[in-house]
């Protein structure tokens, strides 16, 4: 930097070459390194998927609500409108877009951590495959980033499969919030949307199931794996019905991208978080990660701890309209042992 202001200072007369020369004077640490920006690009990245996540859908409604009370009221009468006819695209298959998948700041994202995506066996294009993601953690960093961009290289690692990360129903209700989530290839996780998705769209259809869901994300704890799975059978009992291979994913660091307050069972708090559950979908946790400018303060950036996601061996699943309750335990049983498997090979990475 100086060489180049001492060139340039060669020429200018005056009170530009005075300038210069201060400059020159100035701390090398004032000027921000290559490293310490892409930091800052990084922790950028993380952060608006963060906001754009807990706040975005919840702040679009306000505004919008607000709109029909100013002069900007046509506008919202527009796009209520617009909403209103395009309220089931999000459950006939969105509106997938490879550019926002492959956008920059995914790459960012990606290198925050960072995220790993690994594959231990191949998928063929003629099948269709329930993904089942564990754990949830607490905003499922890994899962948005490995299938719904293409920041890990998805495509390339299993060419001819088109993932679909399903999230919560009702986040396709808020306005602009649906919009973003749909073009990265997010659905809702309910029965009518993912069957679409793996019957009417042909084959090389993956959607990702996180099985553990709300429930899982009231035991995450840094430093300790745990899944709720024993008495989730409705994917298996999906995989049947829609004949689609189920293929067991298992994210090692996803439990460790933010420390969180766990009320022990049978205190008022546990009692509220599961009420809420039961009634807004999801489960409202207590948490934190570091802060902004400092990362030894608490805040809503996640630690940059590693997530390496592992997607394991496909089991081959036959399609049966109608199946027994004993055929979806044994199809279960055989998941959790594969699952099981694929944690024990792999928790060292």
């Amino acid at each position: 930097m100086k060489t180049i202001l001492a060139a340039y200072s060669g020429v200018l007369k005056g009170t530009g070459s005075s300038i210069l020369s201060a400059l020159q004077d100035l701390p090398v640490a004032l000027w921000p390194c290559r490293s310490k920006m892409e930091k800052h690009l990084q922790v950028l990245s993380v952060l608006q998927w963060v906001i754009s996540f807990l706040a975005m859908g919840a702040a679009c409604t306000v505004l919008l609500m607000y709109m029909f009370c100013t002069d900007c009221w046509l506008i919202a009468a527009v796009y209520t409108a617009w909403l209103i006819f395009d309220w089931n695209t999000p459950k006939q298959g969105g509106r997938r877009s490879s550019w926002v998948r492959s956008w920059t700041v995914w790459t960012y994202f990606r290198d925050y951590f960072p995220i790993r995506l690994i594959k231990t066996h191949n998928l063929l294009p003629s099948r269709n495959y329930i993904f089942g993601y564990h754990p949830h953690g607490i905003l499922c960093f890994g899962a948005f980033c490995n299938f719904g961009t293409e920041a890990t290289g998805f495509s390339k690692k299993f060419p001819g499969i088109k993932p679909s990360l399903a999230t919560l129903a009702g986040n396709f209700r808020l306005p602009l919030l649906r919009d973003y989530l749909m073009s990265g290839g997010i659905c809702p996780v309910n029965r009518n949307s993912i069957d679409y998705l793996l019957t009417h769209n042909g084959t090389g259809n993956a959607v990702i199931i996180v099985v553990g869901g709300a429930a899982e994300s009231l035991q995450c704890t840094p430093g300790i794996n745990t899944v709720t799975l024993r008495n989730r059978k409705g994917f298996v009992k999906l995989a049947l019905q829609t004949g689609s291979d189920l293929v067991p994913v298992y994210s090692f660091g996803e439990n460790d991208a933010y420390k969180q307050v766990i009320f022990d069972e049978g205190t008022c708090w546990r009692t509220v978080q599961k009420r809420l559950q039961k009634l807004i979908g999801f489960a409202p946790c207590l948490f934190h990660g570091c802060g902004l400018f400092f990362g030894d303060s608490w805040g809503i950036v996640p630690y940059c701890n590693p997530i390496t996601t592992i997607v394991g061996e496909p089991i081959t699943v036959p399609k049966i309209e109608d199946p027994t309750e004993v055929e979806v335990d044994l199809y279960h049983s055989m998941y959790i042992r594969t699952l099981q498997c694929l944690f024990d090979k792999l928790k060292g990475l």
